[in-house]
């Protein structure tokens, strides 16, 4: 996918790709030490999100799953009750910021150019950026939208307080049991677009129980930012986060 987080280091055309021989230690070693360095500036992230009062969200799905979308109407019920930032992810484009530029909150475009996941140093810089928006330094909520992929974005660690990992109805109910790691390392689960359940066979139910059988921690949710279904449960979690944060 991208040679940023090493998941193309086993695309080398001199590669022996019989299965009768042990991988190269290399590239674990390379791996290793690309995460190590990631997780000690996700560590810095955490500490600066926590100086400004700002609770960090990693926001993590396939492409289409309505994260924009749904941080759209987040935004719209919140307004003058929490103040939101966003941090938007891509790997081409600025249409998802312009999106949530048009509803009044401050935001920066990270546009990775190929790479399928934000890392820990991205988001540093998106730190500093946001904090020079009108309003980006005096933040409740920040959201980062991470790019559109279940893979690499449940590895890397941005310093976040709380990732989570979303799923439309379009998509199909077996995704935790084929991207488990996006469900173990998240603690919050949306099934999003419910109103599309009518023409979709989706079992919801059955989507939960594989994600809560990875993590039985996991809270789920069901909802529709098109139809406002199950809306209440993700606005009262946010405002709980909010007011944990500023009671902590």
């Amino acid at each position: 996918m991208c040679d940023s987080c090493g998941c193309d280091l086993t695309n080398n055309p001199n590669h022996n790709h019989d299965h009768d021989h042990g991988h190269d230690p290399r590239v674990i070693e390379v791996h290793q030490s690309l995460l190590a360095a990631n997780d000690a500036i996700a560590a810095q992230n955490k500490v600066h999100f926590e100086a400004m009062g700002v609770v960090a969200i990693n926001m993590i799905s396939s492409p289409g799953s309505g994260k924009t979308t749904l941080l759209e109407k987040t935004i719209e019920r919140l307004k003058g009750k929490i103040r939101i930032g966003v941090i938007e992810g891509d790997i081409e484009t600025d249409r998802d910021a312009q999106r949530i530029r048009a509803k009044g909150v401050p935001v920066i475009q990270l546009t990775t150019g190929g790479a399928c996941h934000l890392d820990a140093a991205q988001i540093h810089k998106g730190l500093h950026l946001l904090e020079k928006e009108p309003g980006g330094d005096k933040l409740d909520l920040l959201f980062i939208e991470n790019v559109g992929n279940l893979v690499c974005p449940a590895t890397f660690d941005l310093g976040e307080h709380q990732r989570v990992v979303l799923v439309s109805v379009p998509e199909g109910p077996d995704k935790p049991a084929k991207y488990p790691k996006a469900f173990i390392s998240s603690q919050i689960f949306i099934i999003t677009k419910t109103d599309l359940l009518p023409y979709f066979d989706f079992p919801v139910d059955e989507a939960k129980a594989d994600a809560l059988h990875l993590n039985p921690r996991l809270q789920v949710m069901a909802l529709s930012a098109t139809s406002g279904e199950g809306f209440e449960a993700w606005i009262d979690y946010l405002e709980k986060l909010s007011g944990d944060m500023i009671t902590s």
